[in-house]
């Protein structure tokens, strides 16, 4: 709707000005009207009249143009124009389904990316929390979306941890024969058990190398390059190896189960080993043009284009973090030849990603500019203690799962996973991008605050109201003034969710939605719904509430609910 009048106004100022203007419309306070447009004050200048003069011929004209949809058109101030929608059309806008504006394209994003061999921390939450949401939000577009998962099955933290367990697990003598009994030894326990176990070793080999304890640093150097060989000979056989394979067979099945227990689910996972061999290939055919070599190393001057020099091939040969998203990118293109690639992070990836990304550009233009990297804030600690799995002072991505079912079991006496679902991810959404998070279990699972169960509980409520009647007609006219603003309300929807979409920013349709819900709850309290003379009318405006309330969850991924 609003974009149909907005295209109808800039066509009557170019009928009557032979001018061509873009024109935006906006939502004024409710006593001025549904819309408001400031084209005539956008004008004036070039036509050397004032606001008021266009505002008049434009009253007029549009008067004419919007008959179909609008019954009030009036000026306001030096020449803002506002208009007041029929209730017919107010009807229209409630029921109409979103655009699917990129019908036939292929959209890649890229979130989570755990690395196996650590835990899942609360980082990991969050970003499957917003990517899941993100993806949600494309996919109403009618794009054809593909969720993919990047994890770190190569590199130092691996190293570190397989050396922690050889070292702690045969006293010192990196005996991978011992080591690979004691990985025998849990192959029952819980993956859960598993996956901390294996973080348990990640810290150790960690503060093993920072520290260099028994000349670890120099020994882990020399695990990770075994653990490249393994994948350079296709090894399966040798001890080591197997401990490799069991123990990211472990935190790959962890992952599964987790993201099963949050909802989110992969079309694919790309594990960096097999993107080296892309990636070294890539780089290697650019050096001269793109990439230099250095005291024996590779690296991209990134001060060239206003960014920092990064490595992307160490001196003994290894290829980098960088050199690996550059194969990702090239293998991803491979798979979906896709129009564009998304990738969700951490803040502090930001300016790593900028270079990756320029060095991309110098052989790969198109696919640099088909690329677009999204971070977010962190979760703290009390005290705003950043969380960080090489120190061991980390929000376990379930402890925070727990500690929302133990808030909600105390405060609502009874669990429910669906509503821990709900106020986790609500709490996380709501907020914008790019900022850091403190969270608050209590707070999340509030049934009277700005909150996922608040809101899961507001559709139950209409839900229950639509089970007791069966009423089925959609009167267009004669709306009261409570039901006309509810109805208005509702019709905001697509608005909202299309500035999401555009922005790729969740939080539009949180805010969205807590406004909906209040603006029904003021409607309700002066309002009865069933056994009202008015009850056609009524249900009808709260069959599309519960339908707008259920889609907005849904595109925040939040579990919707019949009772509670």
């Amino acid at each position: 709707m609003k974009e149909r009048l907005e295209k109808l106004i800039a066509a009557a100022a170019r009928d009557l000005f032979s001018i061509d203007t873009s024109t935006k419309l906006t939502r004024p306070d409710e006593n001025f009207g549904d819309y408001a447009t400031n084209v005539a004050l956008q004008i004036a200048p070039q036509l050397e009249k004032t606001p008021r003069e266009i505002a008049d011929q434009l009253q007029l004209k549009l008067t004419e143009t919007l008959a179909e949809y609008c019954n009030n058109i009036t000026i306001a101030g030096p020449g803002f124009i506002n208009i007041k929608l029929k209730d017919s059309a107010l009807w229209d806008q409630a029921k109409a389904e979103f655009a699917r504006t990129a019908s036939g394209q292929k959209i890649v994003i890229e979130y989570s990316d755990p690395n196996p061999f650590k835990i899942l921390h609360a980082g990991h939450l969050y970003t499957s929390v917003v990517g899941d949401a993100v993806a949600n939000l494309l996919d109403s577009t009618g794009a054809a979306v593909h969720r993919v998962n990047f994890s770190g099955d190569v590199g130092l933290h691996v190293a570190k941890t397989i050396w922690a367990i050889l070292f702690y697990e045969s006293d010192g003598k990196l005996d991978s024969d011992i080591a690979w009994q004691k990985v025998q030894s849990l192959a029952d326990k819980p993956l859960e058990e598993k996956s901390n176990w294996l973080s348990g070793y990640y810290i150790k080999g960690n503060a093993a190398y920072v520290d260099d304890q028994n000349k670890a640093k120099d020994s882990i150097n020399d695990f990770n390059q075994k653990i490249y060989k393994i994948f350079e000979v296709n090894d399966h056989n040798s001890s080591l190896a197997q401990i490799y394979w069991t123990c990211r067979g472990w935190s790959y099945g962890y992952f599964d189960k987790f993201y099963e227990r949050i909802g989110s689910h992969f079309e694919k996972y790309y594990p960096e080993s097999g993107t080296i061999e892309l990636g070294l290939k890539t780089v290697r055919e650019h050096i001269g043009d793109v990439f230099k070599e250095s005291d024996g190393a590779v690296v991209f001057n990134g001060e060239d284009h206003g960014l920092h020099t990064r490595v992307f091939i160490t001196s003994q040969g290894l290829p980098t973090y960088e050199t690996k998203d550059i194969g990702l990118l090239i293998e991803k293109w491979q798979d979906y030849h896709f129009n564009r690639s998304i990738v969700i992070t951490a803040n502090e990836q930001a300016q790593y990603m900028a270079v990756v990304l320029k060095a991309i550009e110098q052989f790969a233009p198109e696919l640099a500019k088909a690329s677009q990297h999204i971070t977010h804030g962190s979760i703290r600690l009390q005290g705003n203690v950043k969380m960080g799995s090489r120190l061991g002072n980390i929000i376990r991505a379930t402890e925070v799962l727990d500690s929302v079912n133990e808030a909600n079991t105390a405060l609502n006496g009874k669990k429910d996973d669906r509503v821990v679902l709900g106020a986790v991810k609500y709490a996380f959404l709501k907020q914008r991008l790019g900022g850091d998070i403190i969270f608050d279990p209590a707070e999340s699972v509030s049934l009277e605050g700005n909150s996922g169960p608040y809101l899961q509980y507001a559709y139950v409520r209409a839900a229950s109201m639509l089970s007791k009647t069966e009423s089925d007609t959609l009167p267009a006219d004669n709306l009261q003034a409570d039901e006309r603003k509810l109805l208005l309300k509702i019709g905001e929807f697509q608005e909202v969710q299309g500035r999401a979409v555009n922005e790729l920013l969740p939080h539009h349709v949180c805010t969205y939605l807590y406004e909906l819900a209040q603006t029904f709850n003021q409607f309700y309290e002066g309002n009865r719904v069933i056994g009202n003379d008015r009850e056609a009318i009524r249900v009808q405006l709260v069959r599309c509430y519960a339908r707008t309330l259920k889609t907005g969850l849904e595109l925040l991924g939040i579990p919707v609910i019949d009772k509670m």
